[in-house]
């Protein structure tokens, strides 16, 4: 049975393909500053494309964005988040944009993030278009509150994550572990599984260059230690500098190498005043950058999927990262990665310093990383999302659109009193 709000324009999808679909995607930061949850989106809607959809983008714009869209992106209105000047905040679905989004028709609503445009465009999709709304997490938004000292807003912020996701017809997620969290059932089929693919091309072992290091003032035997993200705080660039200072106390001379940019840089170079950074790099210059270096220090915990451990491992680093549900889904501790609490800087600096110091035990783990790499495939990974968005459109499986999704009760726990909030649970 096909979708009953749609009946008469449903797409048909050919084998796996949506040939005709019409897709609105809402994103808070489509192109304007490439970030690795904005890198997702365009692969994925060049793929829908790809397979004969029609995809519209509603999204805050800049005058000189990080790069060309894939689909149309339509400008929505926006300010300046404050105090993150480099980042755009919607300020509502206005009447132009939901006038233009009546005159596209979409069968199916796709929203990236549970900001404000997309909190609207839940609701009135809800309201007015009566069709089937798929999100996707990509940020732990939660974890950024406390790197901003707002901890006094985690409870509200619980409260509307559950809230938007719960409202949803289904929510695709980038690991098995927050799967878990967010449902008491891993079968329940509207909690989806999107991870990432790795473009083994461009990331890979043989992007290494010691001339390269030569001009960046490595020599051939340092073991070089890297961060590799954007530079704000809630990637743990704090976290990383205490780390190379409690390596320092321990005797290890150690120069990082900071692959990034970011509001967070003057900090972290008084911080780190002898430290390498390369400033932003893209395509083969970051390739090289990054299998370069010897150990990715990753601290970050507001992670959803962690994209800088997939390409540190597909380069053949060495991965040490923090023990949390992104780090854990990728990486097996002491098989093909290490995981530690970088909560502790101590404890991390000495766990670091043994990898150091075992040049055979860097390569095991090297090796191990390239292989689990390989199995990230972007084709394969995006063709899942089609077949979930087929899913959605025919809603005679697992009910109609604005039922929304089963939430676990641990998940409603941790997100606090959802009373109010239009979430079922199954008991």
């Amino acid at each position: 049975m096909t979708n009953p709000m749609k009946l008469a324009d449903t797409p048909i999808a050919v084998e796996g393909r949506l040939e005709g679909c019409r897709v609105a995607l809402f994103s808070g930061n489509y192109n304007y500053i490439r970030d690795g949850a904005n890198q997702a989106l365009n692969r994925l809607v060049a793929y829908l494309e790809k397979a004969g959809a029609r995809v519209r983008v509603y999204s805050p714009t800049t005058k000189h964005p990080a790069f060309e869209p894939a689909g149309h992106l339509v400008s929505v209105r926006s300010v300046a988040l404050p105090g993150r000047g480099e980042y755009r905040l919607a300020t509502g679905l206005h009447r132009r944009i939901k006038d233009d989004i009546r005159s596209f028709d979409p069968h199916l609503v796709h929203l990236s993030a549970p900001d404000i445009l997309g909190s609207k465009a839940l609701a009135w999709t809800k309201a007015e278009l009566h069709v089937p709304v798929v999100a996707s997490l990509h940020t732990r938004f939660e974890t950024y509150l406390e790197y901003y000292r707002l901890g006094m807003l985690r409870g509200w912020m619980d409260r509307h994550l559950a809230h938007f996701y719960g409202r949803c017809d289904y929510v695709l997620v980038p690991n098995q572990q927050i799967q878990r969290e967010m449902t008491t059932d891993c079968s329940d089929p509207r909690i989806r599984v999107w991870g990432r693919g790795i473009d083994r091309d461009l990331f890979n072992p043989e992007r290494r260059s010691n001339i390269w290091r030569q001009q960046m003032g490595y020599a051939d035997e340092d073991v070089v230690l890297m961060f590799f993200g954007r530079l704000v705080l809630e990637k743990g660039t704090g976290r990383f500098a205490e780390i190379i200072q409690q390596l320092r106390r321990r005797g290890i001379r150690t120069r990082p190498l900071i692959v990034g940019h970011g509001p967070a840089r003057d900090r972290l170079a008084q911080d780190l005043p002898n430290a390498n950074f390369t400033g932003h790099l893209e395509a083969e210059e970051l390739a090289r950058a990054v299998a370069s270096a010897d150990i990715l220090v990753n601290p970050s915990r507001s992670e959803a999927f962690g994209n800088v451990n997939l390409e540190a491992m597909a380069s053949g680093l060495t991965v040490v990262a923090a023990d949390c549900a992104s780090s854990r889904n990728l990486i097996v501790s002491g098989q093909d990665g290490w995981l530690c609490d970088t909560e502790d800087s101590a404890l991390c600096a000495r766990e670091i310093e043994v990898l150091i110091n075992s040049a055979a035990r860097r390569r095991a783990l090297g090796k191990a990383a390239v292989r689990k790499a390989s199995r990230y495939h972007w084709d394969r990974i995006l063709d899942e999302v089609v077949d979930i968005y087929e899913a959605a459109l025919d809603g005679a499986e697992f009910g109609t659109p604005g039922q929304g999704v089963l939430v676990a009760d641990d998940q409603l726990s941790r997100y606090a009193d959802v009373a109010n909030a239009p979430i079922r649970n199954n008991k």
